[in-house]
């Protein structure tokens, strides 16, 4: 993401200044080494994230309210590769020199800036969602409109932060032609701000809340199925009502269950209450039977699936993933503009850029290793390919 200021003189997308022009530039040993790990990593970001979407967009059983966030990460991922990373290797192998028009310089900063705020926008927006699936499952919408009204506000703000370069911002006098850079220090400081320094301790604070509801929950729900055993009489009695069955007859037969349709359009077997054929309660009018509220957990919209816990398990990894990779890079620009005065070596600014951008190889290798219906599908997906 292009942080950098023009009392700066490294250009952060190109890692390096025009004070090594000529040294390092065009297909030496630097720059073959940055056109082969260039290739390698926008070859991995196209085909991982390529297949997380198609996966997702043909298998119903990974169409989750979770799993539309991580297409539109996917997207942000691909973008990325497809518009900033060609033109940051062709930078690099140049040895950071800047050859093209600074009109374009502009438009890769903005992209640069908007992408890398929609990836951290989209993880927070997945912590929310989570938040609210956790805490408030009743009015948790299962189908889809919460999440692409969050989706469209992530790519709407991220859009709004990288807009005052497209506006004219990094036209100042004496601009150097042959970096690309983000040339207002107050646009790094606030840009960093908005795109990483806030989102991260929210997101941060919203999945311990999460997690934190979640084993809470587990724990509640575990104490209710035991709680809810019948014990089997060792004589003829009244009927013994489960909350979660109906009414258990000690000397009966458990009954055959049929399907009935449930309120949500769904079949799910439940007992048929006129097959009991033993002893005296089988002339109890269905009127006479304890009629036991269904507890919240088990209410329409609160339930909370096996498969979406199982998709939230996944997501610290992918936080951590992207923590690792661009905290370094926001802490090595942000110090860049506050502190014009300190020396940062052209080494380590390339260094921490790449590290950023390798985060979005990452996630598909995350999935496939960390959730068992990513990695079938993607098996399924790389044998029919073939």
């Amino acid at each position: 993401m292009g942080n950098n200021n023009a009392a700066d003189h490294g250009g952060l997308l190109a890692g390096r200044g025009p004070e090594t022009l000529g040294t390092g530039a065009g297909l030496g040993g630097a720059g073959v080494a940055a056109l082969v790990g260039g290739v390698l990593l926008i070859s991995m970001v196209l085909a991982g994230n390529s297949l997380v979407c198609v996966s997702v967009a043909s298998e119903r059983t990974l169409q989750t309210p979770t799993n539309y966030f991580i297409v539109s990460l996917a997207a942000a991922d691909l973008l990325l590769a497809i518009l900033v990373l060609p033109l940051f290797v062709y930078s690099e192998v140049q040895g950071g020199v800047w050859l093209l028009s600074l009109r374009l310089c502009d438009t890769l900063m903005a992209m640069d800036v908007m992408l890398c705020t929609a990836s951290i926008f989209n993880l927070c927006a997945i912590s929310v969602d989570r938040f609210v699936a956790v805490t408030v499952p009743l009015s948790y919408n299962q189908q889809g409109q919460r999440q692409l009204l969050l989706i469209a506000a992530t790519w709407l703000l991220s859009a709004a932060v990288a807009a005052p370069v497209l506006c004219g911002l990094n036209d100042v006098p004496g601009r150097d032609p042959a970096v690309c850079r983000l040339e207002d220090r107050d646009y790094v400081v606030y840009s960093s701000v908005c795109s990483f320094f806030l989102p991260c301790p929210l997101m941060l604070l919203l999945y311990w809340a999460t997690f934190r509801s979640l084993r809470r929950w587990e724990a509640a729900r575990h104490t209710k199925l035991h709680s809810r055993a019948p014990r089997r009489p060792s004589g003829p009695g009244p009927p013994v009502w489960n909350s979660a069955q109906g009414p258990f007859f000690p000397d009966c037969q458990p009954p055959s269950p049929s399907l009935l349709q449930s309120p949500s359009g769904s079949s799910q077997p439940e007992p048929d209450l006129s097959q009991r054929s033993c002893g005296p309660e089988r002339l109890l009018p269905d009127a006479a039977l304890p009629q036991a509220p269904a507890p919240p957990s088990c209410r329409r919209g609160a339930k909370i699936t096996r498969r979406e816990r199982k998709a939230m398990r996944v997501l610290p990894v992918v936080v951590g993933a992207f923590l690792m990779c661009w905290t370094p890079f926001f802490v090595v620009h942000i110090t860049r503009a506050l502190c014009p005065a300190c020396f940062v070596p052209s080494r380590l600014v390339s260094a921490v850029t790449w590290l950023g951008y390798v985060n979005s190889a990452l996630n598909p290798i995350i999935y496939t290793v960390f959730n068992a219906e990513f990695r079938s599908v993607f098996r399924k997906s790389l044998h029919l390919s073939c």
